[in-house]
């Protein structure tokens, strides 16, 4: 059983791509895009497009690569205290990719190091939305000279006009471009000190109060400020609450978790954090409890039956378990996380057609949004070649080359020559 939770886990905790943990998790990746698509498409981005990557990282940051694929870290999620903060912080991101600078940035770097033999390499949004105050700085450490103040020079610049740009595609977007104010004022009450006693030509990124008063002049000249009513801004904040609640009931302490949702704390936001908290440490009745008078009060909401679900899965209590995740799916579309969730469970089940529905739900995922434990439950619930070759693929998307090719050559010894998983399994074979 310990096993089969660690993977469970996996569901919400993500996985490993490009040195980073990325978090898998249908509703906050749904919040999120929905929070940041009328800024995407004001700077022109289609739907389609649009994709959302959710960093396990407590830094205060996100970023944008290629102008379509917004990354954002955890940190950023659980501190940043609205909706339309956030959506200001990934305008000011995208600004970046509108004005070209990435490529500028490249251009320029290229040319400093034909003239320099060595220069460090800054990163592009090392302190965007109030990262690490000290990085800016340590990224010196060891390096100095001209062509070293000319690129801190560069990007300073171009973070003032990303910062114009964030105003613009907020205002394009119909949304209230006080956002970035929001922002800017957190920024500056978690490092406004520090800033006080450093050179700001010595850092990558205008000092927060110049940004901050920079927008303040910019939207105080607007002819009208897009504006929404109290029931909206509610509604938004509420939904956004539930969001931070859910990764601060996953990722912090226990003592972190209770500190920021003390039991006096009714709320919706509160309810959850805590329910996830004690589920994670075994507290499986105050778990149940909680998630329970969530679905009473909000009995419409998928992602409070997928709680239950992972929590009478643990109780060993599969048929519930099962029931839960189904009602969760009636009240979704297209939710490949909560379907690989059910296949776990019924190939733990294991009564009359448990493994095929399991297999079913399995193929249509791995069509969708193809992760690791889908193709280890397919492998779970399969035989002969398919089996292998799911094996091969869970071992090569957690990047085990060794693994995945041994498991191929059993897949095709296993399965006719003209077969899914006979081709499938050569093409690992080739990498």
């Amino acid at each position: 059983m310990k096993k089969i939770l660690c993977f469970l886990l996996l569901c919400f905790v993500g996985f490993n791509v490009w040195a980073a943990t990325l978090i898998n998790d249908t509703e906050i990746e749904r919040k999120v895009v929905e929070i940041i698509t009328p800024v995407a498409k004001a700077a022109k981005i289609p739907n389609e497009r649009l994709k959302i990557y959710i960093v396990r990282d407590d830094d205060f940051n996100a970023f944008v690569r290629g102008g379509e694929d917004v990354f954002i870290y955890t940190g950023l999620l659980k501190r940043i205290k609205t909706p339309n903060a956030l959506r200001a912080v990934v305008a000011h991101e995208m600004g970046h990719t509108i004005g070209g600078h990435t490529v500028q940035m490249a251009d320029r770097q290229r040319a400093e190091m034909m003239r320099v033999m060595i220069i460090q390499a800054l990163g592009v949004g090392l302190m965007v939305a109030g990262g690490n105050p000290t990085a800016g700085v340590g990224v010196l450490a060891g390096s100095t000279g001209i062509a070293q103040q000319s690129m801190l020079s560069f990007t300073r610049d171009e973070e003032r006009i990303a910062d114009d740009f964030a105003v613009d595609l907020m205002v394009d977007a119909n949304q209230d471009p006080n956002g970035l104010i929001q922002v800017f004022e957190q920024m500056r009450d978690m490092h406004g000190e520090f800033e006080t006693r450093i050179n700001p030509n010595r850092i990558n990124h205008p000092l927060t109060n110049e940004r901050l008063n920079n927008a303040k002049t910019k939207i105080k000249n607007l002819k009208q400020i897009p504006t929404k009513s109290e029931k909206e801004i509610a509604k938004e904040n509420q939904e956004y609450d539930i969001l931070r609640a859910k990764l601060v009931g996953y990722l912090d302490t226990e003592k972190n978790v209770l500190t920021m949702y003390p039991y006096q704390n009714k709320s919706d936001a509160a309810i959850y954090a805590r329910a996830i908290a004690n589920m994670r440490t075994g507290n499986l009745d105050a778990a149940k409890v909680g998630t329970k008078t969530l679905i009473k009060r909000n009995p419409k909401s998928p992602y409070f039956y997928e709680l239950l679900g992972d929590i009478e899965f643990q109780y060993g209590h599969y048929d519930d378990s099962i029931d839960a995740y189904q009602k969760s799916l009636s009240l979704t579309e297209n939710a490949p996380q909560i379907e690989t969730a059910l296949a776990l469970v019924l190939s733990e089940r294991n009564k009359n057609d448990d493994k095929d529905q399991a297999r079913e739900f399995c193929k249509r995922v791995i069509l969708t949004e193809p992760s690791p434990l889908a193709y280890w439950i397919l492998a779970r619930v399969t035989e002969n070649g398919e089996s292998d070759w799911a094996m091969a693929e869970f071992h090569k998307m957690n990047g085990d080359m060794q693994n995945a090719r041994k498991y191929a050559k059993l897949a095709q010894k296993k399965s006719k020559k003209d077969s899914p998983e006979y081709i499938k399994s050569g093409d690992i074979l080739k990498k």
